[in-house]
């Protein structure tokens, strides 16, 4: 099951990951009452859908007066977002995330998922944040540094800190980013995640590492631990067929094509 940005950052700040002030809205009133409420001079509209690539297609605005946040939230609450992982059809924006802007020193990319292979959860870090890590990896693979958790002691502090050398951060960064990558380990094996993504993950000039964009989605067939978690899922953004199947306990995941495959 996928979660809107907005919702997996609510998530990130149980384990005390730290992630920007921002609030849901889901009108233009809203979007200017919460821009008020966070308080400032520089705030971000951000389009909540279920795909990566939001900010080339439109969907992230740099907003610098209550007024402004608000006329980018009319234009984009109700607008069709087309980005790469939408395909031509696209989503509609029913929703958006206001957060303070953010005074960014240094972009990187931090991701866990479950590599099959060996059956250990990866991290995966880069220097080259805000970029696809698909295209990282087929460019520059020397690039993205790589930590397999063992799965009986758990990530130990001597890996974050590994990764933190490997992202080039020092003194106080090196410091707040262990403390980031632990916790975000933290919430990933106690959700039953299936992937967490920080894109980017970024660094500010005070030495604070937050999780300026986040993407996680968790295994189907745990949500039964974790009533709170189903309760976010967005039918909006999700086939209709994909829907029915669930409706019915199936696992089914809809493909272009006409070519079907069923295994038992």
């Amino acid at each position: 099951m996928n979660i809107h940005e907005y919702q997996a950052k609510e998530i990130l700040r149980r384990y005390q990951v730290e992630v920007p002030r921002g609030k849901v809205a889901f009108t233009p009133e809203d979007a200017e009452r919460n821009a008020r409420e966070l308080g400032g001079t520089v705030f971000v509209v951000k389009a909540q859908i279920h795909a990566g690539g939001r900010g080339k297609a439109g969907g992230v605005k740099l907003a610098k007066s209550f007024p402004e946040v608000k006329a980018f939230a009319s234009q984009m609450l109700g607008m069709k977002l087309v980005t790469q992982q939408t395909g031509t059809e696209g989503k509609i924006v029913q929703r958006l995330l206001i957060e303070e802007g953010i005074d960014i020193l240094r972009e990187l990319y931090l991701g866990i998922v479950l590599d099959r292979s060996v059956s250990k959860l990866i991290f995966m870090a880069s220097t080259e944040g805000g970029m696809e890590i698909e295209k990282v990896a087929a460019e520059k693979p020397q690039a993205i540094i790589r930590e397999y958790v063992n799965p009986q002691l758990g990530l130990q502090a001597f890996q974050a800190r590994k990764i933190a050398f490997g992202l080039g951060l020092t003194g106080e960064q090196i410091k707040n980013a262990v403390s980031f990558i632990l916790s975000l380990y933290r919430a990933f094996v106690e959700t039953d995640a299936s992937l967490a993504e920080i894109n980017p993950l970024v660094v500010t000039r005070d030495g604070r590492v937050l999780a300026l964009d986040a993407k996680m989605n968790f295994d189907d067939s745990a949500l039964f631990r974790h009533p709170d978690i189903l309760q976010m899922r967005d039918l909006h953004e999700e086939d209709p067929l994909e829907i029915e199947a669930s409706k019915h306990k199936l696992n089914y995941i809809k493909l272009d094509g006409n070519v079907g495959c069923m295994v038992n």
